[in-house]
């Protein structure tokens, strides 16, 4: 074993490199500045060439002084010493000296993919690999693996006992913290995957998934930076939560181009964070709900004319409820609704032309009967109340009132009383989202008026010039523009929520993360087919991670023996890390269970020093804040939670309130409890008024 005084000038030799280090980098940022200066001092260049020379020389020095001040914290963390005696520094991203030596390899390069990939099985090259702990700028500890002994030089010292098992053991905050210098042989091989087609990355709780799906991001920006900083990352999770939990990660890693959304913030202009109750929930997400919407979108609406009459010369012309309907059909086989506003005009008023018999009539020929018409009032207003544009947002406004009509037996009569109170809200819920964004393809975009000829009538323009209007309309609002989408928790996509992100990314790349045995989704087929229809025959590359490095070996053994029970073919991990601290489970009587609550969050506050989440049911969501009110405004590391806002967090410490009533919340309680039961990654307690849930088997 490596004697403290060793370890202590190892840190000193390292600390020596790692300030040179920092002394370029401060001098790129130094350099940064300095042109971003100089831009902003180009603002007198009056011609457009200038302009443009100066916003491009503005935009690169700001975006590169970003990644580097991203960087800053833990810049260097790894060093390869390879048996041919050359030696490598890893780290966030490349550094170079005054006269371009390399100082730091990015950590995406290839020439650091062997600190990854290397093992004692397989050292490739490698004789040791050495971890550096650092706090800002300072390093304070260094971990070795020894992996070629054969070929190190008698005074090579090893440090450490593992840095992996050093960063599993530290306390955890608000946010997710990159683990590029722990990642292991089977995550990097999911992080270097190739960028065409979907990585399906797969694996139990505490294996990594997000992170190395966060570090796959990262690694792609720096492979293929033209193709997917032009096209753009999006990345998908399932909270606001979980997305603020994330948030560091990628700039730590020195990207900041990425776009982070959450399920309720996809569609641009709605945003949601509240989830509806499970049976409101199953029926918005359902596939059935594309036919409800598509009637919606399609049929007239309550207050719509059915019926028009208009007097010319000596004809009555009319229109009756059949006539309009046939239009109606006609219309719709052409274009989407609002794509076909344009044409309305020139329908109805064909309609109309061709009743026209009387001799009078006929002697102003076609041309004047149209002038007539568009410029009656009468006839624009009929329009306007027959075929008025519909916005989607307003549309799914119309739902409650319309449900019963349009849904044409879709839902049973229990989920048609949920959807209407869930409808009762102004504001549209995560699950309302994707229906906002079917409804914004299903009534499509008004085409951009285009009048030439100055006093044309527009609706005179609108069907005399149809066929030039679509060839030069504005573009579809199809969002397909992403270059690659990243989905986390995908496991719990419904099927609507599917056709919303795969709207997002028809030409992209995918990486999609999840785990069958944590999906709240309570129909897996249905949503896999929707899953397979966004991504659209792409090639797909699977990986899946196998080892928890989260949980505590005792956590996640009680977390295992509940899938084991509930979760047919749950894919488990191995736990690997031992505390001998047992989950504990307090059973007390139900008017003492918010009390008994707050009282253990408490005590679980003063046994560890980063986070504690309470995860409790929705019923008693509103009980647990009151009691715990003074608790949490006096530590910011407490959480309460509902069960799904706990979806990729981790915690020091986990509180489960009455474990049976949330189960007992939806389909999908069993596989919501196990994923709440491996939040924790070093104490655990469940406190319940009764313990169904530790021997009963699941319906």
């Amino acid at each position: 074993m490596t004697s403290p005084a060793a370890a202590q000038r190892e840190i000193a030799s390292e600390q020596s490199y790692v300030d040179t280090v920092y002394e370029r980098l401060d001098a790129s940022a130094d350099v940064a500045r300095a042109l971003v200066k100089e831009g902003y001092a180009r603002g007198h260049v009056g011609h457009e060439g200038g302009l443009v020379e100066r916003d491009a020389m503005v935009f690169q020095a700001t975006r590169r002084l970003t990644a580097l001040n991203a960087a800053h914290d833990g810049l260097v963390f790894g060093r390869l010493d390879l048996a041919s005696g050359d030696r490598r520094y890893i780290g966030r991203i490349g550094v170079r000296d005054a006269e371009r030596e390399i100082l730091l390899i990015d950590w995406r390069a290839p020439a650091a993919s062997v600190f990854y990939q290397a093992t004692a099985a397989e050292p490739a090259g490698v004789v040791r690999r050495r971890v550096l702990r650092c706090s800002g700028s300072q390093v304070v500890g260094v971990e070795d693996d020894l992996l070629d002994s054969g070929s190190a030089p008698d005074d090579m010292v090893v440090v450490g006992e593992g840095a992996l098992l050093a960063s599993m053991s530290r306390a955890r905050d608000a946010t997710m913290h990159s683990v590029v210098a722990t990642i292991q042989k089977e995550q990097d091989d999911a992080i270097r995957a190739p960028s065409r087609g979907a990585t399906i990355i797969g694996g139990g709780p505490g294996t990594g998934k997000t992170v190395v799906a966060l570090h796959r991001a990262a690694y792609l920006l720096y492979t293929e930076r033209r193709r997917f900083e032009s096209g753009g990352v999006l990345v998908v999770g399932p909270s606001g939560v979980f997305m603020a939990y994330i948030e560091r990660v990628l700039p730590s890693l020195g990207e900041t181009s990425v776009t982070l959304r959450s399920l309720g913030e996809v569609v641009d202009g709605v945003k949601s964070g509240r989830h509806d109750e499970p049976v409101a929930a199953a029926a918005k997400g359902s596939q059935r709900m594309v036919r409800v919407l598509r009637r919606l979108a399609t049929e007239a609406a309550p207050g719509e004319p059915t019926e028009y009459r208009y007097f010319y010369k000596d004809d009555v012309l009319r229109l009756d409820e059949r006539r309009l309907a046939g239009l109606r059909r006609h219309l719709l086989h052409q274009a989407s609704y609002n794509r076909a506003v344009p044409r309305v005009p020139a329908v109805l008023a064909e309609a109309l032309w061709q009743q026209v018999n009387g001799e009078r009539a006929l002697e102003k020929g076609r041309e004047g009967f149209l002038e007539e018409l568009v410029d009656d009032h009468r006839f624009v207003s009929f329009v306007e109340a027959w075929w008025p544009e519909r916005d989607a947002v307003e549309m799914w406004g119309s739902l409650r009132e319309r449900i019963t009509d349009v849904a044409h037996g879709a839902f049973r009569r229990e989920e048609l009383d949920a959807l209407k109170t869930s409808w009762q809200a102004e504001t549209p819920s995560i699950e309302d989202v994707p229906l906002v964004d079917e409804l914004r393809y299903l009534l499509g975009e008004v085409p951009a008026q285009i009048d030439d000829d100055g006093d044309v009538p527009k609706q005179l323009m609108s069907f005399e010039r149809s066929e030039r209007e679509d060839r030069r309309a504005t573009r579809s609002i199809e969002d397909d523009g992403y270059a690659h989408v990243l989905v986390d928790e995908a496991q719990d996509l419904s099927p609507m929520q599917w056709r919303m992100v795969g709207r997002r990314g028809r030409h992209a790349s995918w990486t999609i993360v999840g785990d069958a045995a944590q999906s709240s989704w309570p129909v897996p087929a249905e949503a896999e087919q929707a899953r397979l229809e966004a991504l659209e025959g792409k090639p797909e590359h699977r990986f899946r991670l196998s080892t928890n490095y989260r949980n505590s070996a005792e956590i996640y053994g009680l977390a295992a023996d509940v899938a084991r029970r509930a979760i047919p073919g749950a894919d488990l991990a191995d736990g690997v890390r031992r505390t001998g601290e047992q989950p504990a489970h307090l059973e007390v009587p139900p008017g003492g269970l918010t009390t008994a609550v707050r009282e253990e969050a408490e005590k679980l506050l003063g046994r560890v020093e980063g986070s504690v989440a309470v995860v409790a049911p929705l019923a008693l969501r509103a009980a647990l804040q009151r009691e715990l009110a003074p608790v949490l405004d006096a530590h910011e590391r407490l959480r309460l939670l509902d069960a799904l806002d706990t979806k990729g967090l981790e915690f020091d410490a986990v509180v489960v309130a009455e474990p049976d009533a949330l189960v007992g919340e939806s389909e999908a309680g069993w596989r919501t409890f196990y994923v709440v039961l491996t939040r924790a990654t070093q104490l655990l307690t469940t406190v319940g008024s009764t313990s169904r849930w530790r021997t009963e088997e699941p319906a």
